[in-house]
């Protein structure tokens, strides 16, 4: 109990004295995501690497890997770009790439805590969600 406490006061601490938060990776942050989405055959490859189908290039495997985090903690390690890419690329996953994103919803969120939020924003058209 008293490490809790410990740990919990330095967290405190931490906040009130600015320290940076931590943040996934922006190494790949510059990738031309127009480009990945109006083409099936850069895009797929990516669905399957976070499927586990397919083979994943250095930057799928960096995306695959903060997957549940990003998805647990509402992106709160992603810059601002990354969210802002993250629901781009969701929002056309939804839309144009039914299958796979029920076949992503079964692996990464089998009791629908998390996605569905992202599917009502979609249905809704709620541009403010998705360009944030």
């Amino acid at each position: 109990m008293r490490t809790l406490i410990i740990v919990c006061l330095f967290s405190l601490v931490a906040a009130a004295l600015g320290v940076p938060k931590e943040y996934y990776t922006d190494k790949y942050d510059n990738i031309d995501l127009d480009e990945i989405l109006s083409n099936r055959r850069l895009l797929i490859p990516y669905v399957k690497c976070a499927l586990d189908l397919g083979k994943c290039s250095a930057d799928g495997r960096e995306m695959k890997s903060h997957i549940v985090d990003a998805m647990e903690t509402e992106c709160a390690k992603c810059t601002k770009k990354q969210k802002r890419n993250t629901r781009r690329v969701l929002k056309h996953i939804i839309i144009n790439e039914k299958d796979y994103w029920e076949q992503l919803k079964a692996k990464y969120d089998p009791i629908a805590k998390y996605w569905p939020k992202y599917e009502e924003a979609v249905n809704k058209d709620d541009k403010e969600f998705f360009d944030e």
